[in-house]
């Protein structure tokens, strides 16, 4: 079991390396431009979750998650070269829709903002005197 510092240092390390292969060695044409987000490593570093955003529609976004799990021993072996680990962690890829989350919300409270108060409260609103 890796101490909660160590995994630390090496998610950061996957999340690094991955997105210089996933960049400059992936030439799968249903993996276009992601950026990796987060990864998890499990305590005993068997297991990392990956998880990306990007731009597209949902089609786009299941096809490159289609495109990067087969791509997933590729990107597993090039990573176990360029990381000194006993063992390299097996890859999962999930996408990662709390950029998408944070936009609507900001929207919501734009919105809400340019509103007038009486709307938001229900109350009507005051005469000034």
């Amino acid at each position: 079991m890796a101490n909660l510092q160590r995994q630390r240092r090496i998610s950061d390390q996957i999340q690094r390396t991955l997105s210089e292969l996933i960049r400059d060695e992936l030439k799968d044409p249903r993996v276009g431009m992601i950026t990796l987000t987060e990864v998890q490593v499990s305590p005993d570093l068997a297991h990392a979750k990956v998880y990306f955003t990007m731009l597209g529609d949902d089609a786009a976004r299941a096809q490159t998650k289609i495109g990067l799990s087969r791509a997933s021993g590729f990107l597993r072996s090039m990573l176990g070269r360029q990381i000194k680990i006993h063992n390299t962690p097996e890859l999962h890829f999930f996408y990662d829709s709390s950029v998408e989350s944070g936009v609507r919300i900001s929207r919501l409270i734009d919105e809400a903002l340019s509103t007038p108060s009486s709307s938001l409260v229900g109350l009507p609103a005051k005469d000034k005197k």
